[in-house]
């Protein structure tokens, strides 16, 4: 059968569609087995148009998560340990929800009793994918419907099940499903996200996904936490930006284009939908912050965060240990919240060089004090300084004595100099960035927790809306910091004149 095939566009997305005649139903029930057969399934049978093109090195195609998404329940190699989760992290307006709703159509249509949830951020957003579901089965899908669209719930006659669940711990607690889309998670509740985790149970024919899809907006919110998680956990990460949904570029000039900064060329080679001028206008109209973590997709807004200056591809850079230089250290005390030491040198110009961390929880004073002095890398009588929390100088009414006094007992002379915690931060800075412009702080690559802190460190989501409000102590990103504004605390002080003896 011909069909004629009329262009026009999504009116949410944007996404190239098409109209088309009837289609063969043989056609629309013919499970596709390769990824160009589903490129094409996609394209003929729902009217979409995804992009497929990889603009960016290191990113991927929309079409790659889709593949990545329909092809999970392929029957794999014997013994081959496999994960059909994944994370997207993917632009505004780069069609992340319709896309996860055609993964949820292909889900339900052709894996019989897939049990599919969708969780989204807000019940509106949860509604918005389901709703681009709905309309999908009105593309000649009516028949595998067992009964009537519901508001938020529909059934197949082969027995899977789409359902939206509310964005609460009770809605999402006792639910075992074998698929569970989380769109827009940097919204989730921390507790809402936290029981999702152990929703998805695989079958006998279906293997269990959880596919977590969101752009970045906060360097320290729950997006960045998992797709830093998905590396070292063997999940794969879907990162597409504005370049990869862009539509092509063709006969503008490149060197009086607003975009040509950040586009370099590569709108020339796009394949996707997003129309120029719209990028245009909404790069103006936007903040470079914005654009950066919204279209763009290089790092979260840092406009909360405490330390925005800090920019790993300047601060960081492998290093060791100087012998000819001082050595010092600095730590952190806690408990359930990790105990923190860096190792720090400090060169002729002036350059503060942290080149080790060490970061432990739930140990006692004398498990750190041995792994302190293992890890340094000279004799303890060669370390010029280490200094501490003034804290700890405090009594403990269960141990009878002093953190610091545990340490001084087992070697370890740290000194100590109190100090207002903002007086700390904006040494901090002025080591990031002074203002000449020029920075004076290096990080060793072995270091990620600080880095992490450094980059994560923020002020109450409120926003600093009275003059010297301090950061968050969140029990996470604080204690790295703190260990470092120690330092440049009793540094900047010279010798601290803190000797109190026990």
């Amino acid at each position: 059968m011909t069909r004629t095939i009329v262009s026009c566009r999504d009116a949410a997305t944007n996404l190239d569609v098409t109209e088309a005649g009837p289609l063969p139903e043989a056609r629309r029930e013919t499970r596709p087995t390769t990824r160009e057969d589903l490129h094409n399934y996609i394209k003929i049978c729902l009217g979409l148009k995804v992009p497929d093109k990889r603009v960016c090195p290191e990113h991927s195609s929309p079409m790659d998560y889709l593949w990545h998404s329909f092809s999970g329940d392929s029957p794999q190699s014997a013994g081959q340990v496999t994960t059909a989760d994944a994370v997207v992290w993917a632009n505004r307006g780069g069609g992340k929800t319709q896309t996860a709703a055609v993964a949820t159509l292909l889900d339900a249509f052709f894996k019989p009793n897939c049990q599919v949830r969708i969780l989204g951020g807000s019940g509106e957003q949860s509604l918005r994918m389901y709703q681009y579901l709905v309309a999908f089965t009105q593309q000649g899908y009516q028949e595998s419907l067992a009964e009537q669209l519901r508001k938020g719930k529909c059934r197949f006659t082969n027995g899977s099940t789409v359902e939206i669940l509310k964005q609460s711990a009770t809605s999402v607690r006792g639910t075992h499903v074998q698929k569970l889309r989380c769109d827009e998670v940097e919204l989730f509740r921390e507790e809402v996200f936290a029981a999702a985790k152990f929703t998805t149970q695989s079958t006998d024919k279906i293997v269990a996904a959880m596919e977590l899809i969101s752009t970045m907006h906060r360097p320290y919110g729950l997006m960045q936490k998992e797709v830093a998680a998905a590396t070292s956990a063997g999940v794969p990460v879907f990162k597409w930006c504005i370049w990869e949904t862009i539509e092509k570029c063709t006969g503008r000039n490149c060197s009086q284009c607003p975009l040509w900064g950040d586009c370099q060329g590569r709108a020339k080679a796009a394949a996707g939908y997003l129309k120029i001028d719209d990028c245009i206008t909404q790069m103006r109209r936007s903040s470079r912050p914005g654009w950066e973590s919204e279209m763009l997709c290089i790092r979260p807004s840092r406009d909360n965060v405490v330390f925005g200056e800090f920019d790993p591809a300047l601060h960081v850079r492998p290093m060791d240990h100087d012998p000819n230089l001082p050595l010092y250290r600095t730590l952190d005390f806690g408990f359930v919240n990790p105990f923190v030491c860096l190792w720090i040198q400090v060169d002729r110009e002036g350059t503060v060089r942290v080149i080790d961390e060490y970061l432990r929880s739930r140990s006692t004073i004398d498990v750190h004090a041995g792994e302190i002095k293992a890890r340094t890398p000279c004799r303890e009588e060669q370390v010029t300084a280490t200094f501490c929390d003034p804290a700890g100088a405090g009594h403990n009414d269960v141990t009878g004595t002093s953190t610091v006094r545990e340490l001084r007992s087992l070697g370890i002379a740290v000194k100590y100099r109190r100090s207002a915690v903002l007086e700390g931060i904006e040494l901090v800075r002025r080591a990031i960035r002074s203002g000449d412009g020029k920075s004076s702080l290096v990080i060793a690559p072995n270091c990620p927790r600080l880095i992490e802190a450094l980059q994560c460190y923020h002020y109450p989501d409120a926003g600093r809306t009275a003059v010297g409000e301090l950061p968050l102590k969140d029990g996470v990103y604080d204690h790295p910091i703190d260990a470092l504004r120690y330092f440049f605390i009793n540094h900047q002080h010279g010798t601290p004149t803190t000797t109190r003896r026990y």
